[in-house]
């Protein structure tokens, strides 16, 4: 029956098994509930409305972008290129929008593809010649890095394009992806419920689809779900896509909020990502995590970047925080991945 419909059998579904024994996403909310804590007792502005909306802010794109890299970490891949994709995108729509004299929804769409184009390439590329997708996208990132410098370079002399205040539908694209509201008299930007609606739509798809049981397939053993007829292929590209189109959301939110953007911007942000994903519950060897977890984790790396800065500590004890962290993660993943599987057997 599972062949004939695609679907993996349950023992060769690590991710739903998993579950039943532990959600991954348990430690991510613990760790959340203490830097929350230790924060709001260690500096009072944390839990100021105005704190509460920085902290939001700050977490909100990385956590669009760990959710994304989340889905493709538990589909057993990585891409190195997602922070770098962030800024090329919004390159393509600054140029287009501000010196080639595009309405700004032509320029975001075009930037939409070429977005697109780079995930079904890197999938693409990862699946046919079967070379890890730590090699292929570090090439990609490479790539996009030195294209971003020199089509910048080449078209303004410089390493920036601004001036997108000015083009043509530049008022509604901004309302969408750049705007404010304010809550308990503080501005919290758009971006934040963007996070929300992007980690609600990735748990839906993960956990309540088809789709999601297939990421848990590929990711646990892709040999076995080929095996049971799940399009393996098909899968990680669509995976790669995914994150591609959230660094496309990412970027069309930094340029229009800011305005202008560095050729430079989003180089080693994808480390950032992957590890709110791990901290979030997902496995480095693949399927097991959660869209909720990396979420999480990036809201932990919110607060305690910004609880650091209230509480008037030099930011470097942020990189050892992120050690810990990381460290700590990792230690309380492999505990769950022995757990679940020793539920499997």
């Amino acid at each position: 029956m599972a062949a004939a419909t695609g679907e993996p059998l349950l023992a060769d579904r690590p991710g739903p098994a998993a579950r039943v024994v532990a959600r991954p996403e348990v430690g991510a909310l613990l760790g959340a509930l203490l830097v929350f804590a230790f924060f709001s007792v260690a500096t009072e502005r944390f839990l100021s409305t105005a704190g509460v909306a920085t902290w939001l802010d700050d977490a909100s794109t990385l956590g669009i972008m760990a959710v994304a890299v989340a889905l493709l970490m538990v589909g057993g891949e990585f891409d190195l290129s997602a922070g770098v994709l962030t800024a090329s995108t919004a390159l393509v729509t600054a140029v287009l929008a501000t010196r080639l004299g595009w309405h700004t929804w032509l320029a975001l769409l075009a930037s939409l593809v070429f977005a697109l184009a780079v995930g079904a390439l890197n999938g693409w590329l990862v699946t046919r010649t079967g070379l890890p997708s730590f090699i292929v996208t570090l090439g990609t990132l490479l790539a996009l890095q030195g294209l971003n410098l020199g089509v910048t370079r080449l078209v303004t002399g410089t390493v920036q394009v601004s001036g997108m205040r000015s083009a043509d539908g530049y008022a509604s694209a901004g309302f969408l992806f750049a705007s404010t509201f304010r809550l308990g008299g503080a501005a919290f930007p758009v971006s934040i419920l963007w996070w929300l609606l992007v980690t609600a739509v990735a748990s839906v798809v993960l956990l309540r689809t088809r789709f999601g049981n297939r990421v848990f397939a590929v990711g646990g053993s892709a040999a076995a779900a080929r095996a049971v007829g799940v399009p393996v292929l098909r899968t990680k590209v669509l995976l790669f896509t995914t994150t591609a189109f959230a660094a496309w959301l990412v970027g069309s939110i930094n340029i229009l909020r800011f305005t202008s953007v560095q050729a430079n911007q989003g180089i080693g942000l994808e480390f950032q990502y992957i590890i709110a994903a791990v901290i979030g519950g997902c496995l480095l060897t693949g399927g097991f995590g959660s869209a909720v977890g990396a979420a999480l984790g990036a809201l932990i790396f919110g607060m305690a970047r910004q609880g650091i800065v209230y509480a008037n500590w030099d930011s470097d004890w942020f990189q050892l925080f992120l050690g810990v962290m990381l460290l700590a993660a990792v230690l309380v993943n492999n505990a769950l991945r022995r757990r679940a599987e020793r539920a499997r057997r």
